[in-house]
């Protein structure tokens, strides 16, 4: 798990294709102080898994490797990186750490484009005071989104400003646009998203809710004899509005996990 708090800008070093996969090379000194092979560490916002061993680990140079399966490179915009690109570093949050930004996982859900760059106030020294940047939406990820709920652009956690529903707006600070990607980013280019776990496990419970057993309405198909009584030993049994009904929905609320 992560927090979308950058702790520095790293630089793509090499990439080696490998079939439809590719192993990359990155330099990022803070995220490589006590790594280890097996590590996560979240390059621009997706979560590879560091395959250098500890003494590959030159502290001189700050360089790790990581693969990258064809999956990340169909869902993220790690593709379309080269030597050269810069890419925001994270390690793994530590428990009993601050989390500073939301729970992020580092599985990208889709990706965006920057549609617009809108600066805003500068200061007395000319200095920009902050920038609103308009993202495009995917349809499959947008009734995720919330006004003032937080996404993952790039690894970078943000607060929404404004949710559209094929677009949405943040405000960035000038730390962000001077420590991230998103500073530099040009209208058109591509960022990887990730939206609230929270709200996706929601979806999913109100989706797999039904009513338990012995809450279902009583069976209207049934119709009701007012001539019989309840001794009447010639009335057949109703199976169908038993207790032991078998065609009631499942009770998954219940569920012990």
């Amino acid at each position: 798990m992560f927090t979308g708090i950058i702790e520095e800008l790293g630089e793509v070093v090499s990439i080696e294709e490998i079939g439809d996969s590719s192993r990359i090379r990155l330099r990022g000194p803070v995220v490589c102080q006590g790594a280890h092979h097996g590590d996560s560490i979240a390059v621009n916002g997706v979560c590879l898994t560091v395959v250098d061993t500890a003494e590959q680990l030159a502290a001189d140079t700050g360089e790790f490797s990581a693969d990258v399966m064809a999956e990340t490179l169909h869902r993220s915009s790690l593709g379309e990186l080269k030597p050269g690109s810069r890419v925001n570093l994270e390690r793994a949050m530590a428990l009993g750490a601050r989390l500073g930004g939301h729970l992020v996982q580092g599985h990208v859900d889709a990706t965006g484009a920057l549609l617009s760059r809108e600066p805003g106030e500068r200061d007395a020294a000319g200095e920009l005071r902050w920038e609103v940047l308009r993202f495009s939406l995917p349809d499959s990820i947008s009734r995720y989104l919330v006004e003032k709920g937080s996404i993952t652009v790039d690894g970078v956690s943000l607060t929404v400003v404004e949710a559209a529903r094929d677009s949405f707006t943040v405000s960035l600070i000038p730390a962000t646009l001077a420590l991230t990607t998103l500073g530099t980013k040009s209208v058109g280019e591509s960022v990887n998203l990730e939206v609230d776990v929270l709200a996706k496990y929601v979806e999913r419970l109100l989706e797999s809710r039904t009513l338990p057993a012995t809450l279902a309405p009583a069976d209207a198909t049934a119709p009701a004899d007012a001539t019989a009584s309840a001794a009447d030993a010639t009335a057949p049994a109703d199976a169908t509005a038993s207790a032991a009904d078998t065609t009631a929905p499942a009770d998954t609320a219940g569920d012990s996990k």
